[in-house]
């Protein structure tokens, strides 16, 4: 069972309508990317609200995605740990004080999970890069933390990475 207070921390933001988008969405795209030692990892630029998968060619696939909300955003180098598909889902406590209706738990694959199609969990935290049941929440600042993508780019992502994969996140 995934997210049993782990990552689930992330997600009550896409509960509530106050997002802040300020730049249209766009799809998966590859891109010049060429800064030298992260080949193979994956780059998060929450300022631009991207996900980039650095090729090793001085390109990336870049992913829009939701961010942290302000007051949640974080920055560091972390790796993948977990890969899960249909995951299961478990508000944490803070979660649960902020929006007390939410069930104790909300099994993958049904349509109220708010971690969409899959979900890869970031060692050393509380967050994850995830799917979502909310659309049109990429690209704002809507997270309590997390990553959040496209339910057809995490797919595209989660067969492209594997545990142990690094990432970087940045401001």
């Amino acid at each position: 069972m995934f997210g049993t207070g782990r990552l689930a921390v992330c997600v009550a933001g896409a509960m509530t309508a106050g997002f802040f988008a300020t730049a249209p969405v766009q799809a998966r795209e590859i891109v010049p990317f060429n800064e030298p030692g992260l080949a193979g990892s994956l780059v998060v630029r929450t300022s631009e609200r991207r996900l980039y998968l650095v090729n090793w060619d001085g390109t990336a696939i870049r992913y829009p995605v939701a961010v942290g909300k302000p007051g949640k955003q974080w920055a560091g180098r972390t790796e993948i740990d977990g890969k899960y598909f249909q995951p299961d889902w478990s508000p944490p406590a803070d979660v649960k004080r902020d929006h007390p209706g939410l069930p104790n738990i909300i099994r993958g694959g049904t349509r109220g999970n708010p971690m969409g199609v899959a979900a890869m969990t970031l060692r050393g935290g509380e967050y994850a890069i995830h799917g979502t049941n909310r659309p049109n929440s990429i690209g704002t600042f809507a997270s309590y933390g997390c990553i959040r993508m496209y339910n057809q780019d995490i797919t595209d992502l989660y067969q492209r990475v594997s545990v142990g994969t690094q990432v970087y996140v940045t401001r």
